[in-house]
């Protein structure tokens, strides 16, 4: 694990390339990199072939599969496989450099380049070039993540629960092929922006990882140095559920309405479809939230999640499925409170005190007695400085990869 000093100076080398102020040149495609007067109209199934070859993995000596949830959405590499020695009952096998396609659900753009031996669920296709010289293997992946091409693939999917689309399906797809040195320079450039952008999810993944570290670093000196004090103690009032009532379309002058699905897993407010709520005003205010207010679902897959109420995200009310705690600013920060339901001490505490039924639960109660390992506040604000410098860390390189995915999306959209 790099140090917090480490992750400093891999901020400031990515901080010179801040890839989310770059825009690109509107009239890149007329370079002569992109001159087209040479380019092609062929089909998938022309250039490209469904490799089929079969084998008993053990007998083959290979020690991994591929499955369908191994296949990273828009990720061309493959992080994740199964063992052939836990059992398998897949046999098409893969080769190094060969590009894997998920058919079922195709919407969930599924590709990736292979970079060992494997077999892989007889729901991806194996694909690679029929002649290298006529399609370069390092452009095929690239082709497979157009829009078009995965336009092609859901529009000919069949089956409801579960649609497939069909090699034949595949094969139709047409498309202008370059002449092999300008397919040769465009694959590098589109490699070039795949470094870039893997160089900022490990950067991303890192700096997440050391956030969590820290946290757990500074919990494990407060338990040490100082005391636990429980949830319940560190509040104003009783902790208190949210309200029960439905959610409805959101309308100007309405309070938005925040249920468990509207926090994300790093415990941000999500924007997309926000809803609203219509209570009787005599009652509304006893579930609108206040800055600093903490959330946390008490039931379900997700129980345990939190967020952190600012009123910069303006008027809200909560749901049912999540309980309000409002801490005492005298005894503990809301932001110091917030980092501890990111801590591995609180899943830790989690796990030991979720009841399991038709749906896992931790009520207001059992929250209310969970140990707080307290720091005093002087010392709360000092850590909660350097997860400041690591939450900036995080921001930039989400910015920076949201950034290169939509440059890389309009260059490989232009092209195909």
């Amino acid at each position: 694990m790099p140090t917090f000093l480490e992750i400093e100076h891999q901020r400031f080398e990515f901080s010179n390339n801040n890839f989310s102020n770059l825009l690109p040149n509107p009239n890149w495609a007329t370079l002569p990199l992109f001159d087209r007067s040479g380019w092609q109209r062929v089909r998938f199934g022309d250039v490209v072939e469904n490799c089929n070859e079969t084998c008993d993995p053990a007998e083959a000596g290979l020690e991994r599969f591929i499955a369908m949830e191994h296949l990273e959405p828009g990720s061309l590499h493959v992080r994740a496989w199964g063992n052939v020695a836990d059992g398998t009952t897949f046999t098409r096998r893969c080769q190094p450099g060969q590009v894997l396609f998920g058919k079922r659900r195709a919407y969930q753009r599924k590709v990736a380049v292979a970079e060992f031996e494997a077999v892989v669920s007889g729901d991806i296709y194996v694909l690679a070039p029929k002649d290298a010289q006529r399609l370069l293997p390092d452009l095929l992946p690239f082709i497979c993540l157009s829009e078009r091409f995965f336009q092609h693939a859901v529009g000919t999917s069949a089956g409801s629960l579960s649609p497939r689309t069909n090699w034949s399906s595949l094969a139709s797809f047409e498309f202008d092929l370059p002449p092999l040195d300008q397919q040769r320079r465009i694959a590098e450039i589109l490699w070039a922006v795949d470094e870039v952008l893997n160089e900022n999810l490990v950067l991303l993944s890192t700096s997440k990882s050391a956030s969590t570290t820290y946290i757990d670093s500074f919990l494990s000196n407060a338990i040490t140095m100082y005391k636990t004090v429980t949830l319940g103690e560190l509040i104003i009032g009783k902790q208190k559920y949210g309200a029960n009532a439905p959610a409805v379309t959101l309308r100007q002058g309405m309070p938005r309405y925040i249920r468990i699905t509207d926090i994300d897993d790093q415990g941000q407010l999500i924007y997309d479809e926000a809803m609203g709520v219509e209570l009787d005003a005599t009652i509304i205010k006893s579930y609108t939230l206040n800055d600093g207010d903490i959330l946390i679902a008490r039931t379900g897959n997700t129980v345990g999640k939190s967020f952190l109420y600012y009123s910069s995200n303006g008027p809200c009310v909560y749901a049912g499925y999540l309980i309000r705690f409002q801490p005492d600013k005298k005894k503990i920060l809301p932001e110091y409170l917030f980092a501890v339901t990111k801590s591995s001490y609180y899943r830790s505490w989690l796990e030991n005190t979720i009841r399991v039924g038709a749906q896992p639960n931790v009520n207001g109660a059992e929250y209310a007695s969970m140990p707080v390992p307290l720091h005093p506040l002087d010392s709360q604000k000092h850590h909660l400085a350097e997860l400041a410098n690591l939450s900036a860390i995080i921001k930039n390189s989400e910015a920076n990869l949201s950034a290169i995915r939509h440059i890389n999306t309009l260059i490989l959209n232009s092209i195909f």
